[in-house]
């Protein structure tokens, strides 16, 4: 009896899986990946100027979980805890502190600018500055842990937005072509009025409350109820044009050249330079927030996905096992989202790991310039801002510096992994 090969019953993707875990530095890159994930995700039980747990008069508290439900609208602060200053000064029964016992924009005043081998004047030694302090008196661990939350936003978010754009408009492109997207005249017509129309009504005759609301700190909302009201016009163009399709004499189809369209808009976008465009936007925010800063890091950096994506469908289209999609009638739609384009993913995720650590370092860059950043954000590239300003504070250069290195160190080292664990050579 023949004996069975393993390698013939491994799935293709366990078999790739398989060939990225076998490289060392792939397996050191994804502990410590999971070692960041786990600071982003717990950062607030990490460093934190609240108790974890504490007693006070006989009552147990959970300030730390009770803060969540206070932000979120749903509980109110006890009494006793309304008006604290220093939540290290209360009389407890029993506290236990966090591990860092300072939020990234706690103040200790009178360990302003102390390096982690200096003498600090602090009620307790749980108390101590392990990595020093800023020349505001902030602690240098609770910012790193501060930091590696925003980095891991920056990455997962941005490129969450450069994934759905890239991989739609790059789909699209790729399958069909110039002329394989036939769309009803009437449906282009008013779809393009629709799209025009709720252009106008959603930024045009807003753009004053949307100003108003970049100077008040709310500028992600009013922006977010003026997509919902264009998408919305959009849809209601859509349903029109439908009903108007059951008129014989608006039936009549005409070629969408989607492919020449969305390599110009790649063409148009990859011209200006990213770093100009998010300056002029920041420029214009009055009240600058982290979160804008990832939205346009998103909203450039899809046009390299798309790319890739246009590239491979061109290949994959021509396939047989697309052709016999067609042949058995199976919808367009349902052959682009289900059989071509999970085939064509391969190579964006080497695009897409590169971008994390892309982005990463675009934002530490921006932070360091003071761009997009508000007074109380605290970012690795806005702690080494800081230690530009004071050049003998070697521990404001060098802790921020080692994250960042190693955070898009560890991107690299997975791109680099993908690639060759996708190489079927």
């Amino acid at each position: 009896m023949a004996e069975i090969d393993p390698i013939r019953n491994i799935s293709p993707g366990k078999l790739v899986w398989k060939r990225f875990r076998s490289s060392r530095s792939v397996r050191w890159s994804l502990r410590l990946l999971y070692f960041f994930l786990f600071v982003a995700l717990f950062g607030d039980f990490i460093s934190n100027d609240k108790p974890l747990y504490c007693k006070i008069e006989g009552a147990s508290y959970f300030p730390v979980l009770r803060s969540y439900a206070v932000s979120a609208g749903l509980a109110k602060w006890p009494a006793v805890f309304q008006r604290v200053d220093d939540w290290q000064e209360l009389d407890y029964d029993r506290v236990v502190f966090a591990p860092i016992p300072y939020s990234a924009t706690s103040i200790d005043i009178s360990n302003s600018f102390v390096s982690p081998f200096e003498e600090q004047r602090v009620s307790d030694s749980r108390f101590h500055h392990l990595l020093g302090t800023d020349e505001l008196g902030r602690d240098v661990a609770a910012g790193l842990v501060a930091g590696t939350r925003v980095a891991i936003l920056v990455g997962l978010l941005s490129m969450g937005i450069a994934i759905i754009i890239g991989i739609l408009l790059g789909g699209l492109a790729g399958f069909f072509g110039d002329r394989g997207l036939r769309v009803p005249w009437i449906r282009l017509l008013v779809l393009g009025f629709s799209v025009f129309l709720g252009g106008f009504w959603a930024f045009s005759s807003r753009s004053g409350q949307l100003l108003a609301a970049g100077e008040e700190g709310w500028f992600l909302s009013a922006l977010l109820g003026s997509l919902i009201v264009w998408i919305l016009t959009i849809g209601v163009g859509y349903l029109l044009s439908r009903g108007l399709e059951f008129i014989p004499a608006f039936r009549r189809s005409l070629p969408l050249p989607v492919d020449l369209m969305v390599v110009r808009l790649i063409e148009v976008i990859q011209s200006v330079p990213g770093l100009l465009l998010i300056l002029s936007v920041a420029a214009v925010l009055r009240k600058p927030n982290i979160f804008y800063i990832m939205i346009l890091i998103g909203l450039i950096r899809w046009t390299t996905i798309a790319r890739f994506v246009r590239a491979e469908l061109l290949r994959i289209r021509e396939m047989e096992f697309i052709d016999a999609a067609r042949v058995m009638g199976f919808r367009r739609r349902r052959i682009l989202f289900r059989h071509a384009l999970p085939n064509a993913l391969g190579p964006v995720l080497i695009t897409i790991a590169f971008g994390v650590a892309s982005a990463i370092l675009l934002e530490a860059s921006l932070s360091f310039l003071g761009i997009g950043l508000s007074a109380q954000d605290v970012t690795w590239g806005s702690m080494l801002n800081m230690a530009r300003r004071n050049f003998t504070a070697w521990w404001l250069a060098l802790l921020p510096g080692i994250a960042i290195f190693l955070m898009v160190t560890i991107f690299n080292l997975l791109g680099q992994g993908l690639t060759d664990a996708l190489d079927s050579r």
